[in-house]
């Protein structure tokens, strides 16, 4: 039988990850974090049944689905399709009202967004068209370091003496961290290095927009304690994690699906 109250559903399919989260009014009833893998088809399927395996619900069940994320338009059983941007400052305003700023990384992209008090946007900026400052430049950089994603924040916080990065591109830092262990420098120092660097490029994409508190880092990259402190270093503010930052944007497109049905969050 249907359920009388209203369900919605946000998918983010991302580079690195997919994420959905099902809401019915105000109440968050299950969300999910998979690896996206090589097809995001397969992904935002995957994503979707995970999701209602955490409930007793099915997918005819639910009365509105968005998608989002770069993969958004192979979601082929959503019915509308948004930017990530609209998505992520939706969901950043319905857990932090204040917030004024949004700072989002993922994997292929990062974003400074400013946003109301209502969660719409006043502007923005974007890189989509480099791997610098975004969760894949890490990626590459922990590899060449032997180092596990996970743990590159915390060690960079151990770096008593950050090198000097020159290069932000992604093929030139590679060979540049080769050079510097060659010299002797040690992973922490190397890692201070490479967050100060990619802060500095956030930094600088969203000092023409202006990072005005109260400010909520999202995306997979906000976990990294280390991204934090040299973001906070470089921008001079204080800066919230949000909770659980990788399904903020999931929540703005379920947050969307609900106004589309005439329900506001």
């Amino acid at each position: 039988m249907k359920s009388q109250a209203l369900i919605v559903a946000g998918i983010d399919i991302g580079a690195a990850t997919a994420k959905a989260v099902l809401l019915n009014g105000n109440t968050m009833l299950s969300s999910c974090v998979i690896p996206t893998g090589e097809s995001v088809a397969l992904a935002a399927e995957s994503v979707m049944r995970s999701t209602l395996d955490r409930t007793d619900l099915s997918l005819s069940e639910i009365d509105y689905i968005v998608a989002t994320g770069y993969g958004r338009r192979a979601v082929t059983f959503a019915h509308e399709a948004i930017t990530e941007i609209s998505c992520h400052a939706k969901g950043a305003n319905l857990l932090y009202p204040l917030a004024h700023t949004v700072v989002d990384i993922g994997g292929q992209d990062s974003k400074v967004i400013e946003i109301d008090e209502k969660g719409n946007i006043v502007n923005f900026a974007m890189n989509d068209k480099c791997a610098a400052g975004t969760g894949r430049f890490l990626e590459v950089m922990a590899r060449v370091l032997n180092a596990e994603i996970e743990e590159i924040g915390s060690l960079s916080l151990k770096g008593d003496d950050p090198c000097q990065i020159s290069n932000t591109c992604t093929v030139f830092a590679e060979s540049e961290m080769i050079s510097l262990r060659a010299e002797g420098k040690s992973r922490e120092n190397i890692l201070a290095g490479i967050h100060s660097a990619m802060a500095h490029r956030i930094a600088i994409m969203g000092n023409p927009i202006g990072f005005k508190s109260q400010i909520i880092f999202t995306g997979g990259v906000a976990r990294n304690i280390g991204m934090k402190k040299a973001l906070q270093d470089r921008i001079g503010e204080e800066i919230t994690v949000a909770d659980n930052p990788q399904i903020i944007g999931a929540l703005g497109a379920a947050i969307i699906a609900a106004k589309k049905q005439g329900h506001s969050i």
